[in-house]
């Protein structure tokens, strides 16, 4: 095979292909007489079990980790494995399939909420926020319903469960936490409002979240949306719950 046709089967590109020979995760493979490499089957199944690795996550590094603890493996076995990996995703395939059936029920009886699609997890967090009344008309409210759904869609399926038991538990004070902060819109970060925000906050959330507040883009994300005293507020409820736990 050239490296177009291994790529394809794979289902990675030529460019990501490359990217492996030269970060030593996919060794050069023979070449012909006219320079171009010539794969086999055995540069197919490492090249799948790569692709398999980074989409579950790992990093290049840790992706060679795993690749050095597997040397020496039978080729049956590590064929087995992807053909079982296969078989989970088929899996989850269907589960997924199941869920977009139920939603277009939904969707064709006009009962799909606007936020939808959503998990299941989600939906039933929505639900309980929607009991809230006066809540629904929060413009905090809505931040946190477009930040949540965010979540829902770029988080593993264990740790989405994970995390809307963790805001269920919160729910219920929604409505007080949501008009303090949409009173925050427009002060300064040190106005005393904000401690107050911030007390009130941290005393709802768990303590898991002020050890898990993520770096980098999705935090980014949503505190763009906030107002620089609900920033202050969030920031230092964080930094309370974080330091309850300890």
């Amino acid at each position: 095979m050239r490296i177009g046709e291994i790529a394809a089967l794979v289902g990675v590109t030529p460019r990501a292909v490359r990217h492996y020979h030269r970060t030593g995760l996919l060794p050069e493979p023979a070449r012909r007489a006219n320079g171009y490499r010539e794969y086999g089957i055995r540069d197919a199944v490492l090249l799948a079990r790569i692709r398999r690795l980074t989409e579950l996550g790992l990093g290049l590094d840790e992706v060679g980790d795993v690749i050095a603890d597997d040397e020496g493996r039978e080729l049956v076995e590590v064929l087995e494995e992807l053909d079982q990996d296969l078989e989970r995703q088929e899996r989850v395939i269907r589960e997924r399939r199941a869920r977009l059936a139920e939603l277009i029920g939904e969707a064709r009886a006009g009962r799909l909420a606007a936020d939808g699609p959503v998990s299941p997890e989600l939906a039933g967090l929505f639900a309980e926020l929607g009991d809230l009344g006066e809540a629904a008309a929060s413009p905090t409210a809505a931040k946190d319903r477009a930040m949540l759904t965010l979540l829902d869609t770029v988080v593993a399926d264990g740790e989405r469960e994970r995390l809307m038991e963790l805001m269920r538990g919160a729910a219920g004070q929604a409505a007080g936490i949501y008009a303090r902060f949409d009173a925050l819109e427009g002060l300064a970060p040190e106005d005393p409002l904000v401690a107050e925000a911030a007390a009130a906050l941290a005393a709802v959330l768990p303590d898991e979240v002020g050890t898990e507040l993520p770096e980098g883009g999705l935090a980014d994300v949503f505190f763009g949306e906030l107002a620089p005293a609900q920033t202050a507020a969030v920031r230092h409820a964080l930094r309370l719950v974080a330091e309850r736990a300890r």
